[in-house]
This record gives C-alpha cells, structure tokens and sequence, in this order.
C-alpha cells in the first residue's frame, strides 16, 4: 500500500494528521493568563511576568483566537474573567503547578523544608494569598504553614521558637530593639460608612480589639486628646468583622486607609474626628533562621518594596 492510500484509510478511520490536532496550550500563555486574574489587569500581569503591555494583549489575543472564545471582558478600568476563562485558568494553575513539580523532579531545589510564618489577620485577608502563591512559584520544595493570630502573640512565639518568622504590627516611631525590620507603613485612618451616620452620635459608636492592639490604642489615645466621649460597640479580632460592622453603620473603627474599599471610607476632621497617626508593619525573624526561613523573609521583603 502506499503513502496516499494510507493517508486515505486514516481518514476514513478519523485519523486528524498533526496540522488539525487539537492545539498544544504554550505555558508561557497560561502563565499571563493567570497572572492576569490574579492582579486584575494586564499592567500589573506584565510586569509580573517580565512583558511589555502591549506583548500581554498580544498573548490573550492568540489564545482567544486558539480557542475561539474570549477569556476576558475588558473596558479601561477592570478585567473580567468570562466563564470559560474561569475554566481554562483552573486548568492553567494545574498545569503550571504540574510542570513545576515535574521540572523540580529532576532539578533539585537548592533550598527545601518547612517554614512556619506568622501573619496579623488584615495581612493574612489582603496581602498575604499572592505572596504565597509568588513564593511556592519560585520555591516549590518550601512548605509554608501559616499561623494568624494577635502581633503581641505572634512575636511572643517567634521569640519562643515556635515561628521562623512574623509579620507583625509596631508603632513606626519607636525604636524596636528586638530584631524588627521595618517592611511597609501607611497612615491609620478612622473610618466609616459611606453616607452613613454612625460618626453622628454621642457618645461615638467605636470598633476596636483588646488591650494590645495598636490600631486600638492609637484610636482611643487620639478620641481622649479631643475630649471625644465613646464607647466600645463592637469588638473583633480580625478586620473583616470591623469592616462589618463599619457597613452596618454600626460604629467608626481606626484601620489601615488600604483597607477603606467596598464602601468604607476614612473619616477626618469635618466628620468631629482627629487625624491619626502612621502605622508600620515588621518583620520579626527566629534566633538563628533556618534556609527556607531567610528564604520566605527576602520573598516578604520583596513583597512591600
């Protein structure tokens, strides 16, 4: 038999020849792609994976045209991810996630073990999930366990041993005798609803945590120098119940100004309320930190440069 009639009989017998199988996905696209959905726009993406705009457009471009469904919903101000684009990106995670595993098979890791980190609980809500996902890109032989708790707690373990390392929040203007790296600062804000009236009444409806708590006693300390009359109306130790509560129009809470979204609003003297100050966020290593720990704080330092 020769060439032709076999070419012949594989057609009969649906054979595709490898120009009309089904296309190979490159995983430098799925790559943007993910980084896409992970930052929400494609400046962001690019400069994640080391590409001009315009060659990240170009990217999304060729895929949409392999696929022949459109990823993305765009407009100048946000992406979204389509449907389908959620599908294919679960896969993309897996896959790359699949390649590293199987690139790491063969190149051993120079650094590997198991690291316990530390974070307060507006870290672990905000920024936290993308550091993470950067550092098990880059160190995929690392295990991270992430402990969230009090930064009082947190540094008290490091000290104990029982953390590599934490993030921890500290007042910016005192000097930190204990080994603190000062990492990120920003201006504590207080902060409400937005067209809400919750700053209107007396005494001031307040969120706050326990004793120790920085945010806590920066706020009160500014509301006693004015001679503000408050009380305590809501108590939670993590930042998602005192946005919470701001929503609800239920009480003012001082907070990172990072973390006025979605409604939530800094509050300044023409709502009665004194400005406060800035607040820094540490970084706090064990005695004598092991290789995947200097590892996951140069990953962290990395993060807020």
């Amino acid at each position: 038999m020769n060439t032709k009639s076999y070419v012949a009989v594989a057609e009969q017998i649906g054979y595709r020849s490898d120009t009309a199988q089904t296309p190979l996905l490159e995983l430098d696209l799925l790559k943007t792609l993910v980084a896409i959905a992970d930052t929400g726009n494609f400046s962001a993406a690019a400069e994640a994976v080391f590409r001009t705009p315009s060659a990240v457009s170009m990217q999304v471009k060729r895929i949409e045209e392999t696929l022949g469904r459109p990823i993305f919903t765009r407009d100048s101000r946000s992406v979204e991810v389509t449907a389908d684009g959620e599908v294919l990106i679960e896969h993309g995670r897996r896959l790359l996630a699949l390649n590293r595993k199987m690139v790491a098979h063969f190149i051993k890791p120079e650094v590997t073990g198991r690291v316990a980190l530390g974070a307060p609980d507006d870290v672990a809500e905000f920024y936290l999930p993308a550091m993470l996902r950067r550092f098990s890109e880059s160190h995929c032989c690392i295990t991270v366990d992430v402990v969230v708790d009090s930064s009082i707690n947190l540094s008290k373990r490091v000290r104990k041993g029982e953390l590599d390392l934490t993030l921890t929040t500290i007042d910016p203007s005192h000097e930190h005798s204990s080994g603190i790296e000062i990492l990120h600062r920003e201006p504590l804000v207080w902060a409400g609803l937005k067209n809400g009236i919750a700053y209107e009444q007396d005494p001031l409806p307040v969120s706050v945590w326990e004793e120790g708590c920085f945010w806590r006693h920066k706020g009160l300390e500014s509301l006693d120098e004015i001679g503000r009359d408050y009380r305590i109306a809501y108590m939670s130790a993590h930042i998602s119940g005192q946005r919470a509560a701001i929503q609800a129009d239920l009480a003012v809470a001082p907070i990172p100004i990072s973390s006025c979204v979605n409604g939530v609003i800094p509050l300044g003297e023409k709502h009665g309320l004194p400005e406060l100050q800035d607040y820094a966020l540490g970084l706090m290593l064990a005695a004598n930190p092991s290789a995947p720990a200097l590892a996951a704080a140069d990953l962290l330092r990395a993060s807020y440069m």
